[in-house]
């Protein structure tokens, strides 16, 4: 396994964190503005204290689910090539692991409330949750610390942050234009 020399974390730690998110997000490009308009129904009768705007805020075109993974590949792209320049003692980089080993463990709490399939969920446990558990076991292994309450806290606090504000920005990139606006 070629490594950086300084910290001993291969390439595969750091840029497998986007070979990962990318596996996924296939997923979900594939599934979500399908499994969102014919889930809705049931969502609503399930979360009936849920309002209305909600709702139709989560009516996502393609365009728009597409536009939100392209914006987060961005962001998740410089997490791995700064874990890649830093030998993974990026904060960014394990913030960025965190949260997304954290995002496959919410997919698979939304498919076990939901009672069957949401988008993203297959790939969480086959890939999502097993790279980042290895390449956590890696960082340390390297020496370089990860986990406890900060981290958690961080990736947590990080995570909506970041999902909220690629989907607000795809929603104003993916709206139709209208000639002369």
């Amino acid at each position: 396994m070629k490594t950086d020399g300084k910290s001993g974390v291969s390439g595969a730690v750091t840029w497998g964190l986007l070979a990962a998110w990318a596996a996924n997000d296939l997923e979900e490009i594939a599934t979500m503005a399908g499994w969102l308009r014919a889930a809705r129904p049931r969502l609503k009768d399930r979360l009936p204290w849920v309002p209305d705007r909600v709702w139709e805020r989560a009516d996502l075109s393609q365009r728009e689910v597409n536009t939100a993974i392209g914006l987060m590949g961005v962001l998740v792209a410089a997490a791995a090539a700064d874990g890649a320049r830093t030998g993974g003692r990026s904060a960014f980089f394990r913030t960025t692991l965190a949260g997304f080993g954290l995002h496959g463990v919410v997919h698979l709490a939304q498919s076990a409330a939901y009672g069957g399939y949401t988008p993203g969920v297959a790939t969480s446990p086959t890939v999502v949750v097993p790279y980042s558990l290895w390449a956590l076991r890696r960082l340390r292994a390297a020496g370089i610390a990860v986990g406890g309450a900060r981290a958690t806290a961080a990736g947590l606090a990080f995570l909506p942050v970041a999902v909220a504000g690629v989907h607000v920005t795809a929603r104003a990139l993916a709206r139709p234009r209208t000639p002369g606006a």
